[in-house]
This record gives C-alpha cells, sequence and structure tokens, in this order.
C-alpha cells in the first residue's frame, strides 16, 4: 500500500493527466508550469461533441475512473491531474470530492481535480469578488459560480464565448482569451479566473496579471499549482 510524502519544492513529478477526448491545450500548458523535467502521461476521457451536463457527468465520471484504474496502477507516476474544470463544478463540492476520492481508491494515487484546484488557488490568494471569463453557455457558468460560492468566493463579474460544442471550443485563441478577460476585468474585483482546461492561457496570464495588479489564474495553471504542492505517493 503506498503512503503520501511531502515533496521538496522543484522536484520534477510523473504527472498522469486525465482530459476529455476533445481537449488539445491541457497537456502542453501543464507541463510548461510544471518543475522543469516533469512528465506527463495523458489518458483522454471519451465523450460526445456538446458540452457536459448534468445528464451526460454519470457515464463520464465512470469512464474517467475504469481509465485511471487501467492505466494508472503501474507505479510509474506520483499523481493524477483530473483536467476537466465542467466535470467537476458541476457535480457541486460533494460530487467533484467524491470522484477525487474514487480515482484515489481505484489507483492509490494522490489526485488533484482542477475544480478544487481553481478554489484552493483564489483562496490562497485571498480573493473574495472576482470576475470569471468562461467558453460555457449560462446554466453551466451558474454551475461554476455555485462551486465558487461554497469556497467563499463570489462572481461579481463574467463573460463567455458561450461555445456551442468542442469543435468552436477548440477555436478559441489566447488572443480572444485575453481581450475577453480585458473587458470583463473591473476596479471591484480583486481577481479574474478564467475557467476552462481547453482555453489557452500559458502565453497570456502573466502579461494580464502585470496589467491587472491583481492575481489572475486559469484553469490549467491552478491544477499545476495544486500539483506542485500536493504530497506524493511513495
Amino acid at each position: 500500500m503506498s503512503t503520501n510524502t511531502a515533496r521538496q519544492a522543484g522536484t520534477p513529478l510523473k504527472v498522469g493527466l486525465m482530459v476529455p477526448a476533445n481537449n488539445t491545450t491541457m497537456e502542453v500548458e501543464l507541463a510548461a508550469w510544471l518543475p522543469a523535467g516533469s512528465t506527463i502521461t495523458t489518458v483522454k476521457i471519451p465523450r460526445g461533441q456538446g458540452l457536459l451536463t448534468r445528464e451526460t457527468l454519470p457515464a463520464y465520471r465512470d469512464s474517467a475512473i475504469a481509465l485511471a484504474r487501467r492505466h494508472f496502477t503501474d507505479g510509474k507516476h506520483d499523481l493524477i491531474a483530473y483536467g476537466c474544470t465542467a466535470a467537476g463544478f458541476i457535480s457541486g463540492p460533494a460530487g467533484d470530492a467524491e470522484l477525487q476520492g474514487k480515482l484515489t481508491e481505484a489507483t492509490g494515487l494522490p489526485v488533484v481535480t482542477t475544480a478544487r484546484a481553481m478554489v484552493s488557488a483564489l483562496q490562497h490568494d485571498g480573493a473574495k469578488r472576482i470576475a470569471v471569463v468562461t467558453p460555457y453557455h449560462d446554466a453551466v457558468n451558474q454551475q461554476l459560480a455555485a462551486f465558487l460560492a461554497d469556497g467563499g468566493i463570489s462572481v461579481a463579474r463574467m463573460d463567455t464565448f458561450r461555445a456551442p460544442d468542442v469543435v468552436a471550443l477548440g477555436r478559441i485563441t489566447a488572443d480572444e482569451v485575453r481581450d475577453l478577460a480585458r473587458a470583463t476585468m473591473a476596479p471591484d474585483c480583486d481577481a479574474m479566473f478564467i475557467g476552462c482546461s481547453q482555453l489557452p492561457t500559458h502565453a497570456i496570464l502573466d502579461g494580464l496579471r502585470t496589467e491587472f495588479k491583481r492575481p489572475t489564474w486559469s484553469s490549467i495553471c491552478a491544477t499545476a499549482w495544486d500539483a506542485k504542492r500536493l504530497p506524493v505517493a511513495t
């Protein structure tokens, strides 16, 4: 049976990454935010062309657990990063924690979920009223706001690309994300969060932090931050 120990800062990580089948962004950008020498093994979770909903989520979660058991029980990884923001927050804090536990039970590995990393990173910076940018539709955005509210964080301003499907989602560029973030941020917000692990943010996040002079996070950046502070299995 594995046990968890603290990890020295800067130590390379061996990450098992789980993302939706359509995701083309997270593996590369997560690697850029992890310590040098880290490795990522990516497993893609099957899904349809539509965005995730409460109705499609149970089958998606069951598939993720089965895939984790198949690919991440070989002793070659330090942790699992469950990198689907919406799949976490749609199920609520309890549902996200339950999935985290089931993935650990299936693999023996510690797990960081992007949804929980989002809240933890914002709480770490003391954020209370934030601006949010997403690609989701309004009903999904409401669930994101509720997940944040459970962590004591209110959404003061939000805008969205309202991507109709995963094809449109995959076409959103970093420049478009930056422009929408600029249009959404306001003086009454003490942080910015850019939700969805498909949206590219590595090239723009530092610039937005400098411009806003306030904490600015994205799904992928928050996941890397949480992974680096997570105890690893030994």
